[in-house]
């Protein structure tokens, strides 16, 4: 008798591959036998158009479903344009205010000019949830309602903080995680990624797809991304991010900025390296190579995914260029200071980092053109510093310390 083989063994690179950085995969035995049954899986993810920009926070989903299409599964990026119209909390513990129907397809329109800097256009569909949405009746939508319990929607985090702390939760926002589980309905999906402040409406469209007579998909979520600072999740808001669309010049800087332990965080969930060939750098470094030199290799795989290699070429030899000239010491202090009112005068910083001893001291090293920030010198006194940056500051030839402004 021909000896059966394991399908987890079968499908264990795959799985590796497709677990990768996750944080968790909800049901990992139904995703191998989907595995096992030889198709293409449909593999969604969600996105409202309520900013017009990616940061590579967002890239984090498009980098797994990059992942999944190499493995010779079908992506379906769904632009919420019907969703983006309601507005989603999204772990807030406020409504988010719902777009126009011209604010969500101008952001649409966007999202899709810049999705195909990951995703392989020869294996993704974009769809809208308005093609199904619009043809819904009232009472179509009253059915999908009856599907749960005003109960079962407060199990969601942040409408059950905003219920006990009698913070208003509209009607209409109940309608969000249904219409969110019901586009995998419509799409036949079989596995959702969203990001964790997702589980709750990724787990309704596997209760739908139930209700619906289909075959339940699986969840994949992926962790938030942290920002520069190392601590909050990379947002444009909170100006800790690095925007897909920066040039090749910002996106190198940001990237060499970041510290040597978010690098590893970094190399995890934005590089496309093999897993064996990050864990290789990691020995290397803990036997005394120079953390710098993965986090160049990791600012150049980056710059030329979303510019060209030549552009990762030049913005290195500009960075040499501005930071070699003051040699900049391997064993950097780090400084962390804080920033009220969301920004910090460069004095100020200079102050709190330890580089001077007193803001007239900042202010007359300024003077002499003796400051620079990431390699830039500083004329202007009363430039500022945005909270959420991580900063590499220099004063005179010999002063360094890379500063993280909270």
């Amino acid at each position: 008798m021909t000896e059966m083989k394991n399908p987890t063994t079968i499908h264990s690179d795959a799985l590796a591959q497709i677990k990768r950085g996750a944080h968790e995969l909800l049901l990992e035995e139904e995703l191998i036998h989907k595995l096992d049954l030889g198709r293409p899986m449909r593999v969604k993810a969600g996105f409202d158009p309520t900013a017009p920009d990616l940061h590579l926070g967002h890239t984090v989903l498009l980098n797994k479903m990059r992942q999944l299409q190499d493995l010779g599964h079908h992506a379906l990026f769904l632009i919420g344009d019907f969703t983006g119209m309601i507005g989603d909390p999204s772990g807030k513990n406020t409504t988010r205010p719902p777009l126009s129907r011209e604010q969500v397809l101008e952001n649409a329109q966007s999202y899709r000019d810049q999705v195909f800097k990951v995703l392989d256009p020869e294996k993704t569909e974009i769809v809208f949830n308005s093609t199904w949405m619009d043809k819904f009746s009232a009472v179509d939508l009253i059915k999908l309602a009856a599907t749960h319990t005003v109960a079962q929607m407060l199990e969601r985090d942040d409408f059950s903080k905003r219920y006990k702390g009698n913070q208003p939760i509209a009607i209409h926002e109940f309608i969000y995680p249904l219409v969110q589980g019901y586009d995998s309905v419509a799409l036949k999906a079989d596995i959702e990624l969203g990001g964790t402040d997702q589980k709750f409406n990724l787990l309704m469209g596997r209760e739908l797809q139930k209700h619906y007579g289909q075959r339940a998909q699986c969840v994949l979520t992926m962790p938030l991304l942290e920002g520069l600072d190392g601590i909050n999740k990379m947002s444009k808001s909170l100006g800790n991010y690095i925007g897909i669309t920066d040039t090749p010049q910002e996106m190198f800087g940001k990237l060499m900025s970041i510290s040597d332990t978010l690098m590893w965080r970094y190399l995890e969930l934005l590089s496309f390296r093999s897993l064996s060939e990050i864990a290789g750098w990691r020995v290397e470094v803990e036997a005394g190579r120079n953390p710098r030199d993965i986090k160049v290799l990791l600012a150049q795989e980056i710059v030329t995914r979303f510019h060209t290699r030549q552009a990762a070429e030049t913005a290195l030899i500009e960075f040499e260029a501005r930071f070699r000239q003051g040699v900049l010491p391997d064993d950097m202090p780090e400084a962390t200071v804080s920033a009220s009112g969301g920004s910090i005068a460069v004095p100020q910083l200079l102050k709190q980092a330890g580089l001077v001893e007193g803001t007239s001291e900042a202010m007359r090293m300024i003077q002499q053109g003796a400051v620079k920030l990431d390699g830039e010198r500083v004329s202007d006194k009363a430039a500022v510093v945005q909270a959420g940056r991580v900063v590499v500051a220099q004063v005179g030839k010999r002063k360094f310390a890379r500063i993280t402004v909270l």
